[in-house]
Parts: structure tokens; sequence; C-alpha cells
């Protein structure tokens, strides 16, 4: 067996080697260093003293009523834009998936905002929501509905938030889906029409089962997104709402990090191995009902085994 040279057996490593540097500084170590600073107690960055190690931070931030409004207010965000903007998508992207006339602008006009500012699309939407001369509320009029205090008002901010925040993500949602959907064989829809099936019927038993794999991975993809929800807040309301009564989890983390003075650095980085912890966690927790439906489906089953158990 012939042994080749040191340096060639190093070149893959070689061309790796700025890949991983760039990872390790800007990635890894910054994990780490935040763990790390999550166990300090007192901790002072400038000068990097602090009073001990240990789980005071944690204890401190759990105790903390902002970080349970933060919690909280960040389930609810979840909870509320990841479906509401799943559902819409998956009907524009059927939509979208058809030969209609425009089909080109439409494309356009939907996936827009994916390349527009997102401080200059906030502040669109704050000139929406505007109570007084708002084409939202100019619309709702027209149907008898009252103006509703978007902005001014601590009721209607959650609600300017999870608009704008479903308005958000719908682009590159339906990219995703829009490639799921232009995978799926188009013999299965032929057939489906020669033995009569509806429309309706077509899209619930054809459609959506086999798009089912980029659903949950749109799913997943958009809340560990929406968890880290944070930039739509300045634009409309130039902080966490009108009465401090929207402060998610990584705004808590800015908050104590850059708001505060002095800035509680142990408390920000404790906080955010906890939004860390929570996003792994809820993700497991997809995963673990996404392979429990597989089952259920029989779809883990092999294909050999399928086969004998159909001619059965």
């Amino acid at each position: 067996m012939i042994k080749r040279p040191f340096f060639e057996r190093i070149k893959p490593l070689l061309y790796l080697l700025p890949f991983i540097i760039s990872v390790t500084l800007f990635t890894l170590y910054p994990i780490v260093n935040v763990i790390r600073m999550s166990f300090l107690e007192g901790y002072k960055y400038l000068t990097g003293d602090y009073n001990g190690v240990g789980l005071e931070n944690y204890g401190k931030v759990i105790a903390d009523p902002y970080f349970r409004q933060a919690l909280s207010n960040t389930f609810r965000y979840v909870l509320l834009v990841v479906p509401i903007s799943t559902v819409i998508a998956i009907v524009l992207a059927t939509l979208l998936n058809q030969k209609i006339r425009f089909q080109s602008f439409f494309q356009t006009a939907y996936f827009l905002p994916m390349v527009t500012s997102s401080l200059a699309v906030g502040l669109s939407w704050r000139f929406m929501f505007n109570d007084k001369y708002g084409i939202i509320n100019f619309v709702l009029s027209k149907f008898g509905v009252d103006a509703v205090s978007f902005l001014s008002k601590s009721s209607g901010n959650f609600i300017a938030v999870v608009i704008f925040g479903i308005w958000s993500i719908l682009p590159n949602t339906i990219i995703l889906l829009l490639s799921g959907l232009q995978n799926i064989d188009p013999l299965y829809y032929t057939a489906a029409k020669v033995d009569g099936a509806k429309t309706l019927r077509i899209f619930f038993r054809i459609t959506v089962p086999l798009l089912a794999p980029t659903i949950m991975l749109v799913v997943i993809i958009n809340s560990i997104n929406t968890f880290k929800m944070y930039h739509e807040l300045f634009p409309l309301f130039n902080g966490p709402g009108v009465a401090y009564n929207l402060f998610t989890v990584v705004y808590y983390i800015y908050y104590e990090f850059r708001v505060l003075t002095p800035p509680k650095y142990g408390l920000a980085s404790a906080a955010a191995v906890m939004l860390l912890i929570t996003v792994f966690l809820f993700t497991m927790l997809q995963r673990a009902v996404q392979a429990w439906s597989r089952r259920e489906r029989g779809e883990d089953v092999k294909p050999a085994k399928r086969h004998r158990d159909a001619l059965r």
C-alpha cells in the first residue's frame, strides 16, 4: 500500500480551513462565551470581574416579571403567527402553482417583501395601522367596525404585531411550499381527475399529504424565526409597546444588555441560553409529532414490507 504524502492528506482540510475558522470565531465561540457568562454572577464585561459562579442569574431571570411577560408574549406570537401564515401560504402557493394569467406578476408581488428593507416595511405598516388615517381602519369602517387603536392602546398592540409578523414571513414560506408543490408528480392529479375527484378532495387527499414533509419543514423554520421576534417592535412602537406590554424574549435580552444602566450581562446571557433551550425543546417536540404522524400513516414502513402487506 502506497502512503500518500502528508500534504496530500491534509489538503482537503486546508480547503475547509477558512470555513472552520469563521464558524469557530463567529458561531461556536459566541455560543460558548454566552453560556460561560450566564453562570458568572455580577459579571462586568469591560473588566472581566465577577462575584461568583452559580445559577443566580437564572433564578433572577425566572423571577423577573418582565421575562415571564416576554415568554408569554413570545409563545402566543409563535402559536398564532406560524399556523395562520402556514395556512395562508399553502393556499397562495397552490394558486401560484396553477397556470393563471399574470402569474409572474403575482409571484413578484408576493416575493417582494423579501428584498425590501424591514424598517421601511415596518414604517409603512405603522401608517396603515394609524388610528385616524390608516387604511386598515378605513376599510374596517366600511363594514361598520369601530376604529381599532392598534398603536395608541396596549390592547391593540399585539394584534398589530401578529398581522405584521404573518405578512413578514409569508414570502419565504410561499417559496418553500411552492418548491414542494412543483416536486409532486402531476400523474397523481391526472389519475384523480380521471376518477372524477373534485378540486377540494384532490387538495386535501393528494396535495396536503404529499406536501406534509415540506409543511413540517416550514413550521419548524418559522417557529425558530418567530421565537426570535425582535425587529417588528421598533418601526411600529419604537420599543416593546406603548405600555411596555410587548416584551419578547429577544427584546428582554436586548433590554438587559443595552438599555439598562449598568448593563446586566449575566442576566442577558442567562435569558439567551434559556431561549436556546426553549427553541431546541420546541423543535424536538415538533419532530416527535412529525415522527408519530408518519408512523400512524405507515410511511416509516419499508417499501417491500408495505408492498407485501398490500398484497395480502
